[in-house]
Formats: structure tokens, C-alpha cells, sequence
């Protein structure tokens, strides 16, 4: 006879998935074993095993990994905190010590990290990490989708282009652009546009342009930025909350795949991109809103 308390499969996944999200939630708190395995309401003696299992890394590792991503962009991305700073939101007593982690784990000093990080490394140091918060994808379903009707936007626009590991390169150097220009108010929406997909372009030929909203004229620059515009018109718009805006494709995917087709909607002739409301690491990472549009006819 079969045992009527087995947990199903999704159950029991979820049960695992809510312990990360915890851990996002409260990432600067005491996060050990007792309180990770009461989140997920499972015995603190095979929870360690039970994480390990799921997630391809120990909770220990996972956690460890988490602070480190969030310190990675804020050596890159907040330059007004020093690397003290920095070290002790990560958990650590000594910005010794957290070189030593930084330095075993991504190759590098997080000085140099600073001064020209090395995203290809990162990139590949966070794989399992990346794999792990994979769990987090949300699904998505038509109620989710909203048409809308948007105005034109003008904006400044800075290009990517290629390996997509290297966007927060990018990102950085646009951050670094907007302070040197004065564009950094908060209520400045931030614009992704997807000219490529990351499924069909090979890594060097890949696109993407990051923008800021602004009327302002853009003056000739050695950073690449542009004037552009943002065309107004309907849109079928996705909101993705959390981490899942970390990687959209499984947004996209789910527009393209699922919604588009029986819909009876014709699309425009105009990139997929988004609209960034809250974001990593100004906002905690649970926090992050992104919009994702598909322009409509």
C-alpha cells in the first residue's frame, strides 16, 4: 500500500524552491541549518543531503554564492562603497578574508575585480549557482498578459554587443555614463532592448542596448551612446518579478510559444525589450520588477 504522506514531486520541489527564496529575502541574516530546514519543513539531519541533491551545491555553498554575486555588482556598480564595504555585507569579519574567498573562487582581487573584472570567469564560477536559482523560474499563464497602449520615449542608448556573460561590463559602463551625465534619478525608467536571441545568435554576434529615458540632448561621446527612440503602440505586457528577471527567456518563450498564438494578435516591427521598474542590486534581489513587452500591431 502506498504511504498517503508522501510528498508529490512539485510539492516536494516547492517545499525545497521556498527555502530560496528565504534565502533572498534574508540574506544578510543568520541563515544556518536549524532555519533553512524549518523554512522547507523537513528534519535538520537529512536537510543538508536533501539541498545538496536538488540543487547540485551544499546550502553552506549556496549561500556563500549569493553574497558573492551581490558583492561582485556592487564592486562594480557602486563605486562610492569601498571594499570594506563591501566585504562586510557579505558576510565577512575582514576584507582579508573576503579577498581570499574572492580571489579563490573567481581568480581575482576584488581591487582588480573593480578596476577591469573579468565576466567570462564569473560567469562560468556562478554556473552552479545560476543552475540552482533556475528553480526559481516562475510559470506564467494568459491572466498574466495585459495589452497595453505606450507612448513614445525618447532615451539614451548605450550597445552590447557580444558574449552575453559580459552585460554587466556594459551595464557598468552605462551606470558610469549616466553619473558623469546627471542621469541617475531614480524615477529615470531603464530600457532593455532584444534585437538578437541569445537561442540563435552565436556569443559574439549577440546585441542588446541598454537605455535611459531622457529628453536631454545627447552630446558626441567616446562611449557609444545614443539618442534613440523608443516607438509608443500596444504591447503585450508580462510582468516577471523577483530573480526570474535575471534571465527572461523563459518569459519570452512563454509570449512567443504559448500566448502569441492563440491571441489573435499580429506582431510590430519592433524588438522585443523591457522595462526595468525595480532592479538588482539597487533593489534586494526578491524585490525586482521587469515589464517585458511585445509590440503588438
Amino acid at each position: 500500500m502506498k504511504n498517503a504522506l508522501v510528498d508529490p514531486p512539485q510539492r516536494y520541489r516547492a517545499r525545497m524552491v521556498r527555502v530560496l527564496d528565504h534565502i533572498d529575502r534574508h540574506l544578510d541574516d543568520d541563515l544556518d541549518l536549524d532555519v533553512l530546514s524549518g523554512i522547507a519543513a523537513f528534519s535538520k539531519y537529512h536537510f543538508h543531503r536533501q539541498f545538496t541533491a536538488v540543487f547540485g551545491l551544499t546550502v553552506h555553498r549556496y549561500v556563500q554564492l549569493a553574497r558573492l554575486k551581490r558583492a561582485t555588482h556592487r564592486l562594480a556598480q557602486a563605486r562610492g562603497s569601498s571594499v570594506t564595504d563591501v566585504a562586510l555585507e557579505a558576510g565577512y569579519d575582514a576584507p582579508d578574508a573576503f579577498a581570499r574567498a574572492f580571489r579563490q573562487r573567481f581568480g581575482q582581487a576584488p581591487s582588480a575585480f573593480r578596476a577591469a573584472p573579468d565576466w567570462a570567469a564569473l560567469d562560468a564560477a556562478f554556473s552552479t549557482f545560476h543552475h540552482a536559482r533556475s528553480q526559481l523560474m516562475p510559470s506564467f499563464s494568459s491572466d498574466d498578459v495585459t495589452i497595453r497602449e505606450l507612448p513614445s520615449t525618447t532615451v539614451a542608448s548605450m550597445t552590447h554587443v557580444g558574449d552575453p556573460a559580459t552585460i554587466p561590463a556594459t551595464v557598468a559602463r552605462f551606470i558610469a555614463w549616466r553619473q558623469a551625465n546627471g542621469l541617475t534619478d531614480p524615477d529615470l525608467p531603464i530600457y532593455g532592448i532584444f534585437p538578437t536571441d541569445t537561442r540563435v545568435t552565436a556569443p559574439a554576434e549577440f546585441r542588446m542596448q541598454i537605455c535611459v529615458a531622457t529628453d536631454r540632448e545627447i552630446a558626441p561621446n567616446d562611449d557609444g551612446v545614443e539618442a534613440a527612440t523608443i516607438p509608443g503602440g500596444r504591447v503585450a505586457a508580462l510582468r516577471v518579478l523577483g530573480t526570474a528577471g535575471e534571465d527572461l527567456e523563459p518569459a519570452a518563450l512563454f509570449l512567443y510559444r504559448d500566448w502569441l498564438p492563440g491571441s489573435g494578435e499580429d506582431l510590430r516591427d519592433f524588438p522585443l525589450y523591457c522595462e526595468r521598474k525595480k532592479f538588482f542590486p539597487v533593489v534586494p534581489a526578491h524585490e525586482a520588477i521587469t515589464d517585458l513587452f511585445l509590440p503588438l500591431r
